[in-house]
């Protein structure tokens, strides 16, 4: 039973955009194409301990979610054309699995079209691409899970009254629809590499592979454009250290502690090989080029110890008068304190603390400068605040680790 269950988590990462794409084509309804999907693979669940799994799940799933959708419409019969529409679709033979791939990026590019707010398209895309749930996304934007299901039924009424057209934008439309589907692309491989929430793995791999795959097509479409170039350099740079991230007992590994002999050594070398494209070219980088090149540094050094920090701090800077953000503050605040020390870090980052007080990442920060100054009382105080609003169980752990350790080794002043 245990292995059947595994099988059909498994199976629903690998497949649910694939069968929500397909379906979103046939029916041409997103609605229809959810809600389908999670019917059949609701039938998974409940078939397949006794009949076993599939030679072909993603076949089957298909197949079942095309029929579902037939049965839904159907049902509704409002109109006789509905009906017709219906019966006509449901003596097509089932399309063949190889093509549904083009199919998920002609749906990423449906669920960020410009007709939606960013924060829309992403909840969409995280959703009909992605598989999250209306929670995981709700915590993502740190909302309530009513008003991201909200949200996100709003998006697909407003796609099916707009008829917003289910395809890959044409070569004149393509440069300024982009931007917006790698924003999107980001967010869900930061979902993937670190997930949000505590019911599920702390890495999931299937997302960030996703997120890898889909901007390896978008690549492919505009070989010239920078900032692709430069989000996939980002991706390949950050998931070549994943298996390193979280130890075997569970508990997330920080940079400094990671075993870089385990590093992905041909993802690093493309993304580096990226990187050095874009600095050739040059032209002024955007911001996923700048974060390459942040984590290019990172990973050229052999050693934590061999880190160029002023270049990582001059990088900050830059991205900073291009993307300003708190969040852009806080990261570069981490280098400033490697570069001139904790106290230095610390002060800039307690200048961000009511910009920034509702996100663990600060409290984590916050906590670990206080304890390299000394300030223990203080940095356990931190560390609670940043356990409490954590989700990922892997940074929790490793949180907690380093809360606990206050008691038994509390650190000399720097």
């Amino acid at each position: 039973m245990s292995d059947v269950q595994e099988a059909i988590t498994r199976v629903h990462h690998e497949e649910w955009a694939r069968v929500v794409a397909s379906l979103t084509k046939r029916f041409g309804d997103l609605d229809v194409a959810e809600e389908a999907a999670a019917e059949a693979f609701a039938t998974a669940v409940e078939r397949w301990p006794d009949d076993g799994v599939p030679p072909n799940p993603g076949a089957w799933l298909t197949t079942t979610a095309n029929r579902k959708a037939i049965d839904r419409l159907r049902r509704e019969n409002k109109r006789d054309d509905k009906h017709k529409e219906a019966q006509m679709v449901y003596d097509e033979p089932p399309e063949p699995l190889g093509v549904i791939d083009d199919e998920r990026l002609r749906l990423i590019f449906t669920c960020c079209h410009p007709a939606l707010s960013m924060e829309t398209r992403v909840a969409l895309t995280l959703r009909m691409v992605g598989g999250l749930t209306v929670p995981e996304i709700a915590r993502a934007f740190l909302v309530q899970e009513t008003a991201m299901g909200q949200r996100i039924t709003r998006a697909k009424s407003k796609i099916k009254a707009a008829r917003i057209p289910y395809r890959v934008p044409d070569s004149e439309d393509l440069p300024r629809r982009v931007s917006g589907v790698l924003t999107v692309l980001f967010i869900v491989f930061n979902e993937g590499y670190l997930a949000t929430s505590a019911d599920t793995d702390p890495v999931r791999h299937e997302l960030t592979s996703e997120a890898i795959r889909l901007t390896r097509l978008i690549r492919a479409l505009m070989p010239d454009d920078g900032e692709v170039a430069g989000l996939l350099a980002l991706m390949l740079l950050t998931e070549a250290r994943r298996t390193a991230r979280v130890s075997a007992s569970g508990e997330l590994v920080s940079l400094d502690e990671q075993d870089r002999g385990s590093w992905d050594a041909t993802m690093v070398a493309e993304g580096h090989r990226l990187v050095r494209e874009r600095l050739a070219a040059g032209v002024a980088p955007g911001r996923y080029q700048i974060l390459a090149a942040i984590n290019a540094v990172h990973t050229s050094a052999r050693d934590v110890r061999d880190t160029d920090w002023s270049q990582v701090v001059a990088l900050y800077g830059q991205l900073i008068r291009i993307d300003p953000s708190p969040i852009v503050e806080l990261n570069r605040a981490i280098a400033v304190a490697e570069l001139d020390g904790p106290e230095v870090g610390l002060a800039t980052v307690d200048k961000l603390t009511e910009k920034l007080d509702g996100y663990h990442a600060f409290h984590a920060t916050r906590a670990d400068l206080l304890r390299r100054t000394g300030q223990s009382r203080e940095a356990r105080a931190a560390y609670d605040r940043a356990i409490e609003l954590a989700g990922n169980t892997a940074e929790t752990a490793y949180l907690t680790r380093r809360r606990d350790q206050l008691a038994t080794n509390p650190p000399e002043p720097s």
